[in-house]
């Protein structure tokens, strides 16, 4: 949850009162320290009875056995999941048959070489010149 989304009366910076009002929870959120295992038993529990879960980011947020026993006890009604700790999901792994969860491809998009390759250029330009790259990662935060 951002700290600048609001809904109502409440905001991002009371994750518990967030949860306490949330039917669908999607984690778009950076692998962390601090994010790492995120959606877990304590936030499934936090949230609305019968929630869903969209896990898109990454695999290590998401603690599996966490999931399974909050869909078997009804805590959530379902989850939608991209991304796994584990990748590729091994064959036997018990999401593929829980009837509760579904899996999709890991594939957040096809390139399109025509359109990536201007941004490319623009930074291998910025390199050359010794102007500031754009986008880049700030390692300190963890993105």
């Amino acid at each position: 949850m951002h700290p600048w989304v609001y809904t109502n009366d409440i905001n991002g910076h009371d994750i518990k009162l967030c949860l306490s009002k949330c039917r669908v929870l999607v984690c778009l959120l950076p692998l962390t320290r601090e994010t790492e295992g995120i959606l877990n038993r304590e936030t499934f529990s936090a949230m609305l009875k019968g929630g869903y879960l969209i896990n898109v980011a990454r695999g290590q947020h998401l603690v599996e056995k966490d999931l399974l026993e909050a869909l078997d006890s009804g805590q959530l009604s379902g989850a939608c999941l991209d991304v796994f700790s584990q990748e590729p999901l091994p064959e036997n792994h018990p999401f593929w048959s829980h009837p509760q969860i579904t899996i999709t491809p890991h594939v957040a998009t096809q390139t399109d070489s025509e359109y990536w390759t201007k941004p490319i250029v623009d930074a291998i330009h910025c390199l050359r010149d010794g102007l500031p790259l754009q986008n880049l990662v700030n390692c300190e935060q963890g993105y």
